[in-house]
């Protein structure tokens, strides 16, 4: 990918920045845990290069451990509501550690200097970059002993009929839809970007209302890429499926994350 699809993916990502923020699930505390012990490196006082930050869901979980967060994205309005939060936090004294260093580019070329951090991140982010140049630019501002780190949120279709019924109305009405309901869909291949020390799946369920699900669904870039009266159109129809199967309004939702972790 080049720079220019690189600017387009952020402008994309910037149309829907309030949905993404509210919307999009976290982590639960195994991802954390997994990332401390396979990469080896103690997230409490490590400098983190969060590539890809968006709204700051990784950052924030990164800092409540302690982490000192470099946070880059290539949209303007994500990078706000990072900064935003990281305020709001600090203010009623909830948040951790130093500031959050926010920095607007992308992850092909880092605005850092050599061998600064203990920790590159990708959370939801390596698939839009360039596998070669991003990975290239991460040994680079890594110091000797750091690691390289991907994980991507998925929903886990496969158990539940629902939620597997949900993706299968996601893949009829939406050409560019890309996932669990797509025979050819896999993850993204950065295990093979670099030396790989380990993977895992680490499995979690997502408590939410439906609308807050629906928002998440907002937030995809497959669903920024249709009209407003399309993607209307189409939350309209999932929001009668799902109240149908969920009259109380509460989703109980299967969820995976894939990490890996290199050096």
């Amino acid at each position: 990918m080049n720079a220019g699809p690189i600017k387009d993916l952020g402008r994309t990502f910037d149309r829907v920045a309030d949905a993404y923020d509210e919307g999009r699930p976290g982590y639960p505390d195994e991802v954390y845990r997994a990332l401390g012990e396979v990469s080896g490196v103690d997230l409490d006082g490590a400098t983190v290069v969060d590539v890809g930050a968006g709204t700051g869901i990784m950052t924030r979980g990164l800092r409540a451990r302690g982490a000192r967060v470099v946070a880059v994205d290539p949209g303007e309005p994500m990078l706000a509501h990072l900064v935003s939060r990281s305020r709001a936090d600090e203010q009623a004294g909830g948040g951790e550690g130093a500031p959050v260093a926010a920095v607007l580019a992308d992850g092909n070329v880092l605005p850092l200097a050599g061998e600064t951090a203990q920790l590159v991140m990708y959370a939801q982010s390596w698939h839009w970059l360039d596998p070669v140049l991003s990975i290239d630019e991460a040994r680079r501002v890594l110091r000797p002993g750091g690691a390289i780190a991907g994980c991507w949120n998925f929903h886990h279709a496969s158990q539940a009929e629902w939620l597997a019924a949900y993706e299968a109305r996601l893949a009829e009405a939406v050409p560019t839809y890309w996932g669990p309901a797509v025979e050819e869909w896999s993850v993204p291949p950065i295990a093979s970007a670099f030396e790989v020390v380990e993977e895992r799946w680490i499995p979690w369920t997502r408590l939410v209302g439906i609308e807050h699900f629906l928002l998440d669904l907002r937030s995809h870039s497959y669903m920024a890429a249709l009209s407003k009266e399309r993607a209307d159109e189409l939350v309209d129809r999932q929001r009668v499926e799902l109240r149908a199967a969920f009259p109380e309004g509460v989703l109980s939702v299967p969820m995976r994350v894939y990490l890996a972790v290199g050096r």
